[in-house]
């Protein structure tokens, strides 16, 4: 291992403390669940986009279908893990990775909720595709050059994106994964001052095989108050020292050009830092609040196609004696299924749209988007391959081959699976939800959770702290919720509101009781964090689909079947959120965690007895990279 990869736990939390926005400036809806206070005001009304801008966002849209159906083979491309460069050089042109640009640049200056309308409709028909636009635009350089960049870096590489030019997000390393004070890649300042050198690998960087621009991050020394930091950098892959050393391949999403990149003594300019010296994990948290929101329009997208598959084939398919849509098995299934894509399309929509009003804090609400929507797009679509049985195992182009319709079920589940693990991992989604959670208590009651803090700091923090939590608790116990934020909404969903404005009020409560039994230990009860998570997630997701399904009433007052599909993914909400409480309270977390250690200690090797042995598994290829690394160094001395 690195030296400079050596860091304890305590350092790891520091770094990732110093990255968050500690400060409320703007109403968070989801936010206020954690605390017992709700107020729909943020996310209500949705109201879908202005008039002309819907008229040219359903007209891209149905460009983009009509291009895709009749030309772009989504299964061919799996096949042979490529995209043809002629359908990239006609996306290009048909503003597919222009959608972010600004209009002033050569964009399309597409809004965050019509650009999620635009990826619901690639996501459905190609994963790897998806990929590409989201990599460059979500996380890429469009992304965080609209919101940290120079107006000179803007006026720069605006219009080389416009013209064509892709992008990535350098982050990810070899050792290096949700904790970034593991990076090792580094950034130094010439003697000069004029330039930066950086050096190290990035692992898993989406479009870096075929990027002309990145987003690299990088350690680095501030120059003028010699404090170590993270700093984030336009690089333009045309550098000397950069260099791609593999192409990955994957269980799914397989035409993705992701890689394996070195960085050998790359130069670039001193004004190639965006965001500031030592605030690129700031740059890329905030990035993240609206990148993340491509994996709600990706499951969304996936969603709706799974559902007409099983619609179509449980209506077609019949056995012992009728046709299995009919067998309650099935049935459920196709329940879940349905009312799910809607309540993912909901949250899509939903958070898009406040991303664009700007009139709320979203951090916690599109942390939540990625985690539910993923989680979620995952369960789905494997209930659609059970559905589909030995069909929805088959391949599209099998099936087709022999005289069936080429439903993409498994390809779908191949692709959706990542979903689950990059821009946060589910795991990483709920402590950062966690944290989020409990940050008014930690404000208030932190000192008296810090096992390193004095009894006379401890008896002072006490003091605030009852001042503020003896109303607070007391007013938890009250069952009315305000309906004034809701009050213009269509009674038939009030119910709704209301459910998640008293469950909240019981969650508050929760937390509060939870953080008195564990006291400082509540940091590592990360499954008693993540339930926690879930139900206050569970809650926002109930609101998200009652004010979307609020917005389709509205337009179509005469047409109620929109209250079926809301009560019925309700049905499902409640019931995760009472068997989340359930098991808050009852569960044999310490039990499993004890045996996995026991796993890890070698203590029960005798369970792998009668697999293959180790020695039948593939090697590390160092020759591959070694040899690269030497030719890299040998050209790409700095000036």
């Amino acid at each position: 291992m690195k030296e400079n990869t050596k860091v304890t736990a305590d350092v790891s939390r520091e770094v990732a403390e110093s990255a968050r926005q500690t400060e409320w400036q703007l109403p968070s809806f989801a936010g206020g669940l954690f605390m017992g206070n709700f107020d729909a005001s943020p996310m209500l009304p949705y109201t879908d986009l202005p008039e002309a801008e819907r008229k040219a966002t359903d007209e891209f849209c149905k460009k983009l279908d009509d291009y895709l159906v009749n030309n772009y083979d989504a299964d061919e491309v799996d096949r042979t893990g490529k995209i043809p460069p002629h359908h990239i050089e006609h996306l290009k042109k048909m503003g597919l990775f222009n959608m972010k640009i600004p209009k002033e640049y050569g964009g399309l200056g597409f809004s965050q909720l019509a650009f999620t309308k635009a990826a619901m409709v690639v996501a459905s028909h190609c994963g790897s595709l998806t990929a590409w636009m989201s990599a460059h635009q979500s996380i890429g350089v469009p992304q965080p050059l609209k919101y940290f960049g120079t107006k000179e870096q803007k006026d720069k590489y605006f219009p080389m994106m416009a013209n064509g030019a892709l992008s990535a997000f350098a982050l990810t390393e070899p050792d290096v994964g949700s904790d970034p004070a593991r990076l090792a890649t580094t950034a130094e300042l010439t003697e000069d001052g004029k330039h930066w050198i950086i050096n190290g690998d990035k692992l898993w960087t989406t479009n870096g095989v075929i990027a002309e621009l990145l987003v690299v991050m990088a350690r680095t020394v501030h120059p003028e108050t010699g404090k170590k930091g993270i700093t984030a950098f336009i690089v333009e892959t045309n550098t000397p020292g950069f260099e791609v050393i593999h192409r990955c391949e994957f269980m799914g999403i397989r035409a993705i050009e992701n890689g394996l990149l070195r960085f050998t003594n790359v130069k670039v300019p001193f004004d190639a830092v965006i965001g500031g010296i030592n605030k690129g994990l700031k740059l890329a948290l905030a990035t993240l609040n609206t990148g993340r929101l491509t994996l709600p329009a990706a499951s969304a997208g996936g969603g709706k196609l799974a559902t007409r598959i099983v619609r179509k084939w449980a209506q077609d398919r019949a056995q012992w004696g009728q046709v299995i849509g009919k067998h309650d098995a099935v049935s459920g299934q196709i329940a879940y299924i349905a009312s799910h894509t809607f309540a993912i399309e909901a949250i899509a929509l939903v958070v898009s749209q406040m991303a664009d009003q700007g009139k709320a804090d979203i951090r916690i609400e599109a942390a939540m988007a990625k985690l539910f929507t993923t989680e979620h797009g995952w369960n789905l679509l494997d209930k659609m391959i059970q559905v589909r049985g030995g069909r929805g195992y088959e391949t599209a182009i099998s099936l087709s081959e022999r005289g069936e319709m080429g439903y993409p079920a498994e390809r779908m589940l191949r692709d959706m699976r990542i979903n689950r693990i990059l821009e946060g991992s589910t795991e990483i989604m709920h402590l950062f939800l966690a944290r989020e959670a409990l940050d008014v208590h930690l404000k208030k009651g932190g000192d008296l959770l810090n096992p390193k803090v004095s009894i006379g700091k401890k008896l002072v923090a006490l003091m605030k702290a009852g001042a503020f939590y003896a109303p607070w608790y007391i007013s938890r116990y009250i069952p009315t919720v305000p309906g004034s934020s809701f009050a213009k909404e269509p009674a038939q969903l009030h119910k709704y509101y209301k459910y998640v404005g008293k469950t909240s009020k019981v969650l508050a409560r929760t937390i509060f009781h939870k953080m008195n039994k564990y006291v400082a230990a509540l940091e590592f009860k990360q499954r008693i964090l993540g339930r926690i998570v879930d139900i206050g997630t569970d809650l926002f997701s109930i609101a998200a689909t009652a004010a979307y399904a609020g917005f389709m009433l509205k337009e179509n007052p005469n047409d109620k079947s929109v209250l079926s599909v809301v009560e019925t993914y309700f049905t499902f909400a409640k019931q995760r959120i009472e068997q989340n409480f359930a098991e808050l309270d009852k569960n044999f977390d310490s039990e499993q965690r004890k045996f996995g250690i026991d796993i890890i200690d070698d203590k029960l090797t005798w369970l792998e007895d009668g697999a293959i042995s180790e020695a039948s598994t593939r090697k590390p290829n160092f020759d591959k990279i070694n040899k690269k690394t030497a030719k890299t160094e040998a050209v790409a001395e700095p000036d």
